[in-house]
């Protein structure tokens, strides 16, 4: 995934409200409030005077024309804008890089299933047979290397592991994808100590037989792309 217009960079000054990040930009001193398209808590990653990058809309009726994009945490560059990671997921599938769900003959997004819900991504075989795929976006990191999610207690995201459960006793398969936007870990958790009922959510999954796979991230200045596993250790 390209960025569509060059970013501009500056410091943090807070984020609040979920949505919103007061930021310093470095071109001119001014102060202008960005919108944060992350609903988690962001733990380890709102520190103010990070050094974060923004994309600036040329859209005359956005409210608020900066997004926060990526921020230097750990001396690394993190994707912090989780209006990403399915578009990502969907390039990493089409290129192969998830190899045991390669081989599709359609892909589709946001496709209604189970209880009021949408999958992220739904993947039809040749002979009709359905995938579910599941992305969440995943960085938060307190140990050096490992991955962990979720960053905060997310009923929404236990409820979607019961639906893939679901779909898999109906007879298809279904799988989650975290999405690993840091470069520096290799190995993902989860962080149970934060939200002990998603965690037993998951257990109950794959016992289901949801299956599991995690994919990390390169990125730039210029670009992010989904390209190299990371370990489960879940």
């Amino acid at each position: 995934m390209k960025f569509s217009v060059p970013l501009e960079s500056g410091r943090l000054v807070k984020r609040y409200k979920r949505f919103l990040a007061d930021v310093v930009l470095d071109a001119d001193g001014s102060e202008i409030t960005a919108h944060c398209a992350n609903p988690g808590s962001m733990l380890g990653l709102k520190q103010p005077g990070a050094r974060v990058w923004l994309s600036k809309s040329d859209n005359p009726k956005r409210k608020l024309a900066y997004s926060w994009e990526i921020m230097e945490a750990d001396g690394a560059l993190v994707g912090i804008n989780t209006a990403h990671p399915n578009g990502l997921v969907e390039e990493a599938l089409v290129t192969g890089r998830i190899p045991r769900l390669a081989g599709f003959a359609s892909l589709r997004r946001e496709v209604k299933y189970g209880k009021n819900s949408r999958i992220d991504i739904l993947l039809q075989a040749e002979d009709g047979s359905l995938t579910y795929v599941e992305v969440k976006n995943v960085h938060l990191m307190r140990q050096p290397g490992l991955a962990e999610f979720p960053d905060s207690v997310t009923a929404r995201g236990a409820k979607h592991l019961a639906e893939l459960g679901d779909m898999v006793a109906e007879g298809h398969r279904a799988a989650m994808v975290f999405l690993v936007q840091r470069p520096d870990c290799d190995r993902l958790s989860l962080a149970g100590d934060i939200d002990p009922t998603y965690a037993e959510a998951f257990r109950l999954a794959k016992a289901a037989g949801v299956e599991v796979y995690a994919i990390g991230c390169s990125i730039t200045l210029d670009s992010i792309d989904a390209d190299r596993p990371v370990e489960l250790l879940i």
